[in-house]
């Protein structure tokens, strides 16, 4: 990243807002619970000028500043933390054990906020701008949270824009995918009813164990040979649960599955492929599988004149060089894919730098690349002004 690149009005403030992300690095929440992130952000928009309203989604902050007659626009940063015990061995890591920022989310609001500031202060745009500070987004549906609670409703948005960070990439390049992004996300729970009984008779059982394996095995088939070859999908056995010690076979075993894509009809093959599976696999071990299919996150979709857009600001500013080559859609999730089920808008991309910052997110030893601050926040800024000229 060139230092050249950042806004003089950012690069000014970059050292408070470094101070800032690594405050709420070190006292991080888990989702539903900002409460004092939600404080810190509601205490700077004030001081700003903004309309600060507080509660969608529980602990969501939205604030607002219009400036002239114009369009709308959305900007959200995500604030929740992880279940994770950090082993970063920073100055300043989290402080409250098993809870720490994984995924990058105090350096989201840090750059939200520093654009928030410099905006305010220059004023350089014509139309209303709405800063989304959102909860809960690690699986616990904070986007949907705020949309039930009006969101969209309270503050018209003509388009919605979401940032996230990316290890392995270079620091401070842009990436940006149009269409469908990130996979959708469903939660499947199978328990498997049997009949229990003495490890030394297994004849006069129904083993749930063995009837588990089967569907585990089966189950393999379904992406290999339901799913066209050119689409992308993951079925993932991520838990099963049965019995207590090796003399008793249980009467019943639960399975816990993770399953995505990036089609939605792909995503419908599963679900019918999958309950479909998991009951005949059953039935022919003359065993029951209770099904529970709980759909989580839609596919993250892109809409194509605000993803080029977002690119065409990236790359005038920068050049191709600040853009990430070749960057793709991936498996992972995001609930921002709500908000861009509501309104038109893009989710995009910064590299959060190789070496040592390219550590995985969700990795006990992941930071936030503080150098990526004020080129995010530089980036907000330019895309704020260039959308509400």
């Amino acid at each position: 990243m060139k230092d050249d690149v950042v806004l003089p009005g950012i690069s000014a403030i970059q050292d408070e807002m470094i101070a800032l992300r690594r405050r709420i690095h070190a006292h991080p929440e888990l989702g539903f619970q900002e409460q004092a992130t939600s404080d810190l952000v509601a205490g700077q928009l004030s001081a700003w000028d903004y309309r600060v309203t507080r509660g969608l989604g529980k602990t969501g902050v939205v604030g607002t500043l219009t400036t002239g007659v114009g369009r709308s626009i959305g900007l959200r940063a995500d604030m929740d933390a992880l279940p994770i015990r950090e082993a970063t061995g920073l100055q300043h890591a989290s402080r409250i054990d098993g809870v720490m920022h994984a995924c990058g989310h105090d350096g989201h609001t840090a750059m939200l906020l520093a654009a928030a500031r410099h905006l305010a202060e220059s004023r350089s745009f014509k139309g209303t701008l709405n800063v989304i500070f959102q909860p809960a987004e690690e699986g616990l549906g904070g986007a949907r949270a705020m949309l039930d609670d009006g969101l969209f409703e309270q503050f018209p948005c003509d388009a919605v824009f979401a940032m996230h960070n990316v290890p392995g990439h270079p620091a401070g390049q842009f990436g940006f995918v149009s269409g469908p992004c990130m996979a959708s996300a469903d939660e499947v729970t199978i328990r498997v009813v049997g009949r229990g009984g003495h490890g030394a008779a297994p004849h006069t059982t129904v083993d749930p164990v063995v009837v588990c394996a089967s569907i585990v095995m089966a189950l393999q088939s379904i992406v290999a040979r339901n799913v066209d070859p050119f689409a992308q999908a993951v079925v993932t056995v991520g838990a099963i649960h049965a019995g207590t010690v090796s003399n008793v076979i249980p009467a019943s075993a639960e399975m816990r599955m993770s399953v995505r894509a990036l089609d939605p009809a792909v995503r419908e093959t599963l679900e019918q492929r999958i309950v479909a599976l998991a009951q005949g696999q059953a039935e022919s071990y003359g065993a029951e599988a209770q099904v529970n299919y709980v759909r989580c996150h839609p596919v993250l979709v892109n809409h194509a004149a605000e993803t080029e857009f977002a690119r065409r600001v990236a790359e005038q500013w920068l050049g191709r060089d600040g853009l990430i080559s070749n960057f793709g859609p991936c498996m992972a999730s995001e609930d921002f894919a709500f908000m861009l089920e509501a309104r038109p808008g893009c989710y995009l991309s910064i590299g959060n730098g190789v070496g040592e910052h390219g550590c995985a997110l969700h990795n006990p030893k992941y930071d936030f690349n503080d150098n990526c601050l004020a080129i995010g926040a530089s980036y907000w800024v330019k895309l704020a002004e260039q959308f509400l000229q």
